[in-house]
């Protein structure tokens, strides 16, 4: 199976060392890597047209890619990156099986707690609020409620480690514990159809 690998690992500086090493780990499990690392991006005559461009090769690079694996280590703030979440969203609509990781142990309610400085109320409607009135998501789950709940309805899960700050995106640890799993439940699903 075609397994796209999501995250924002492409804006490492060392970006093709590990993907390379997701690309190893995967096909180590079966699998065969669809890798953002992959794509080659025509020249183009302004960044928007580039921008573009890298859009549309993703776009086909999972539209041949039978599920994904996304990692929602939280990137540049308290959620997964935004590319990814998209990403999951478009595999999740085309039906196929979606698994995660993150590298972060903490759970989205948790996190933006954080942000908030922990001035968090429950107000009277219930439902935890911010000092700026906005309501939280407390559902006890990795990421936005849309992300938790696509990978569980596609029977995946969201494997959860905490690494030091420095290894947030390098530690493929969880990566390696997801694929085993994926792997491991697909191989259920295909000798349950035979």
């Amino acid at each position: 199976m075609r397994a796209y690998l999501a995250g924002p690992e492409v804006f490492l500086p060392n970006a093709r060392e590990i993907l390379d090493r997701k690309i190893a780990m995967a096909r180590s499990y079966g699998f065969t890597p669809v890798s953002l690392g992959d794509l080659v991006v025509p020249e183009t005559e302004t960044r928007r047209q580039r921008g573009l461009a890298i859009s549309a090769i993703n776009e086909k690079l999972m539209t041949s890619a039978d599920l994904i694996i996304a990692n929602l280590t939280p990137f540049r703030g308290i959620a997964a990156d935004i590319g990814t979440a998209f990403e999951l969203g478009f595999m999740c609509a085309r039906g196929c099986p979606a698994f995660a990781f993150s590298n972060c142990l903490d759970n989205h309610f948790e996190r933006v707690s954080r942000l908030y400085g922990g001035e968090v109320l429950l107000g009277e409607d219930g439902r935890h609020r911010g000092p700026d009135g906005m309501a939280l998501e407390n559902f006890d789950m990795a990421d936005n409620l849309m992300l938790d709940g696509g990978i569980t309805a596609r029977g995946g899960v969201i494997v959860t480690r905490q690494v030091a700050p420095e290894q947030l995106f390098l530690d493929l640890t969880a990566f390696e514990e997801c694929l085993s799993f994926a792997a491991e439940q697909l191989l259920k699903q295909t000798a349950s159809a035979q």
